[in-house]
């Protein structure tokens, strides 16, 4: 339902000035808005459209966005109401934007204004009282216009006749004044910037209906007194209404699961003071070292340490983990969660945009405005199909004329209501919408929606190894060494410069290291070790200058066996190896764990016709094992990213539509040049990610669910298109040929439109819990 646009000298203009001069000042931007890293100095702002409801209204904001001086790309979604703007402070600011949106009628808010909920609300209300005026007048007109249809020429005397039709004139009006307003704004506001939108042919068909039952009424002798159209009138804009009311609430659950997100951070929190005392702040000038206390129920402001107290939390939105989590002193929190239980005093250590729930929210908005190939075919055909409507019409009563010009009118009309394209225009972004919020329900972020259309066409999934087939963390077992160098001193030397990578290995040394120096007492000398100029090559390893004290620099690499020159030693556990100047110092094996539901998932997706296979960095003895231990036959293991890539594009140049799994920390090339990418969540910086879905929780289970879904979700589509197709070439031809009254039209509008958000909506179901598999530990052979 279109909103009633409020101009800059409407009701609460100098409150709305305010408000959107606030918008103007640096430290408001971050609220709304994240920098863009493509265009140095520029922010990406994430809004709300008020009154929009269709491709073309998108089409129109976003010319008149690009119009502004300083506005660098613009991208809107018709069917979620929302957009994102990539603007420069040098050019332009916010308010001027803004004001560029409501020129043409529109309005745009902040996506987390404090007001949206509530003028959402509001607008919902209005939208049900004017659906109420609409059926009770249009019961009453129909209760007068029954006789007409009932009785034979001549039953009812030319007064009565005349009286009924004075009394359902009367009881149009409030339905032409009050119901069709907002139709009656949007049209006016299309006509006075010379643009189209798919309100303007609907409201033409009102007016043009009540006009000619009006003429009618008043002059019962004239051309167009045989017949007036006041029940077809007050029935057309019922079901109109009707379908608009339902569509928004259906596009309100479909887009539940970003609203949930978005809406899940305090706005105040109790920040402890330097005396001791607790004071509520805003959570803008929440800061890292700021210690908070948190209540049950209450949400956490900002990634952070517990200090004190133990609960329970509540992750599901931002990790797919449905049960609570137990949480006490020493754990972390991240931003976004709720606290069931007990109160918390929690040490920030991620505010703002650093915080992972910002990261989730960015990505999730960005998926939310992106247009699909097909959508994106509807948007760029939707003004030129309302032209073609509007010149149907007109066609189709100048062909009429001669014989009946009331006859002509309501084919005129009926023609153009029947042929406006909302539900072709919602076919293809609500069954993705749908299906991303159930996604995002599940623990599976979507990046891109036309990832959804490619997913479903796939044939071949590649997974990586380490971290992906297998668990993230690792044990050290064994560590060799050259011969005068200790296993201690070598580990030690490993962890300074692992400490700088997020890779798993990486991490399992430095916590190994961590572990046996405070056995020893000598974790502050371990933590004061810390390696220089340390840089990563991904799928390699990690290189950097160490120096310690009396000593000189020692230049070390740290990874696989190639890139540190190591020899080949026996064994079937994953092998890292050390070097310095000299050569090969150590090697350290690590044994993995095979994730427990990974032999599964691979089992799911072979019967889903899915071919199999393993690319890896890792040696290929670790690799096989791997594979075996999953039911894998194809496993490559000596893989640099290069290869990796390479072998992607031999597959994709043989005619495969591949999938690629993998951590997202050094599978960036092949993420990237896959089809469809997937990158486990737990690990991946998420704003570095170069994955099409991100799983959430860290675990495969989703995958196989992601795919059905995917499949279901374009037979979905297709479903609506052919409606959408169907509906138009049957009832098209029967309003030209003078077949189909104003109120079946509207009636045939309102339901095709209904009919495809229903559709759509049976994706918004979450996806299916996995019972979880016991795990399976790697030994040596």
């Amino acid at each position: 339902m279109a909103a009633e646009p409020m101009g800059p000298m409407g009701p609460g203009s100098e409150d709305h000035d305010l408000r959107l001069q606030l918008l103007d000042e640096p430290q408001e931007w971050a609220a709304f808005s994240l920098p863009e890293k493509d265009e140095s100095g520029c922010w990406r702002s994430s809004v709300v459209f008020e009154g929009m409801h269709c491709a073309a209204c998108a089409i129109t904001l976003e010319d008149a966005l690009r119009a502004v001086p300083g506005v660098r790309s613009v991208q809107i979604s018709g069917a979620s109401h929302r957009g994102q703007v990539v603007w420069s402070p040098e050019c332009t600011r916010p308010s001027q934007w803004m004001r560029s949106v409501e020129r043409h009628g529109y309005k745009a808010l902040p996506a987390n204004d404090a007001h949206a909920h509530a003028q959402r609300r509001e607008e919902a209300r209005r939208m049900v009282w004017r659906w109420a005026v609409a059926a009770m007048c249009m019961m009453q007109v129909m209760m007068y216009a029954t006789p007409t249809y009932l009785t034979q020429p001549g039953d009812i005397s030319d007064e009565a006749m005349h009286l009924l039709r004075w009394a359902s004139w009367v009881l149009s009006l409030p339905v032409m004044l009050f119901s069709c307003a907002p139709f009656l704004r949007n049209a006016w506001r299309d006509l006075r910037e010379r643009q189209i939108s798919m309100d303007l042919p609907v409201a033409l068909g009102m007016v043009v209906t009540f006009v000619v039952s009006t003429l009618g009424t008043f002059e019962p002798q004239g051309p167009f007194g045989a017949e007036v159209f006041f029940d077809s009138f007050t029935m057309f804009v019922f079901f109109l209404l009707t379908g608009r009311w339902l569509e928004l609430r259906m596009r309100d659950r479909t887009a539940g699961a970003l609203e949930a997100v978005l809406n899940r951070l305090p706005d105040s929190v109790r920040k402890r003071q330097a005396d001791g005392s607790w004071a509520l702040v805003s959570i803008r000038r929440l800061q890292v070292g700021d210690v908070i206390e948190v209540l049950p129920g209450e949400a956490f402001a900002g990634d952070g340490l517990v200090l004190s107290g133990q609960t329970q939390v509540d992750e599901a939105l931002l990790t797919g983990e449905s049960r609570p989590l137990a949480r006490r002193a020493g754990d972390r929190v991240i931003a976004g969660s709720h606290n069931l239980s007990g109160t918390l005093q929690v040490q920030i250590e991620q505010v703002g945009a650093a915080t992972r729930y910002a990261q989730i929210v960015s990505l999730m908005e960005s998926a939310s405005v992106s247009k699909p190939a097909m959508a994106q075919l509807v948007d760029r055909w939707a003004k030129p199909f309302l032209v073609a409507v509007m010149l149907a019409s007109l066609a189709s009563a100048v062909y009429w004329w001669p014989s009946d010009p009331a006859h002509a009118v309501m084919v005129a009309v009926a023609v153009l209501i029947v042929t406006c394209p909302c539900a072709l225009s919602l076919a293809t972004p609500a069954a993705m919408l749908a299906t991303a919020g159930a996604l995002a329900r599940s623990g599976v972020l979507v990046r891109r929606l036309s990832a959804l259309q490619n997913l479903a066409h796939i044939d071949t999934v590649i997974f990586d190894k380490t971290g992906t087939l297998t668990r993230d963390a690792f044990e050290v077992v064994r560590i060799h060494t050259r011969e005068g160098v200790s296993a201690a001193l070598a580990l030690d030397w490993a962890a300074s410069l692992a400490r700088h990578s997020l890779h798993p290995v990486s991490r399992a040394l430095w916590s190994e290291a961590r572990r046996r120096a405070d056995a020893t007492g000598r974790l502050a000398e371990l933590e004061a070790m810390t390696a220089q100029e340390v840089s990563e090559r991904a799928g390699q390893g990690v290189h950097g200058v160490l120096t310690l004290q009396g000593q000189s620099a020692q230049t070390l690499r740290l990874g696989s066996a190639a890139f540190c020159a190591a020899p080949a030693l026996p064994g079937h556990h994953l092998q890292v190896s050390l070097a310095d100047a000299s050569g090969w110092l150590a090697s350290f094996e690590l044994a993995e764990e095979v994730r427990p539901e990974a032999a599964r998932v691979v089992r799911q997706l072979a019967s889903l016709g899915l071919s199999i296979q393993v690319l890896s960095g890792d040696a290929q003895t670790a690799v096989s094992q791997v594979a075996q231990t999953v039911g894998i036959d194809s496993a490559h293991g000596g893989c640099s990213p290069q290869h990796k890539l390479q072998a992607l594009q031999a597959l994709q140049a043989q005619g495969h539509k591949v999938a690629m799994v993998g951590d997202g920390l050094n599978d960036g090339p092949v993420l990237a040049g896959a089809d469809v990418s997937f990158a486990l969540g737990q690990a991946v910086p998420l704003a570095q990610s170069k994955s099409d879905f991100v799983l959430m929780g860290g675990q495969l289970d989703v995958l196989v669910s992601t795919v059905l879904r995917s499949r279901q979700t374009m037979r979905i589509v297709r479903q609506n298109l052919w409606w959408s197709a169907a509906y138009n070439a049957a009832c098209v031809p029967l309003a030209l040929m003078g077949w189909l009254p104003a109120w079946a039209a509207g009636l045939g509008m309102a339901l095709s439109s209904l009919l495809v958000v229903l559709n759509a909506l049976r994706l918004a179901q979450a996806l299916p819990e996995v019972t979880p598999a016991p795990a399976l530990i790697l030994q040596a052979a």
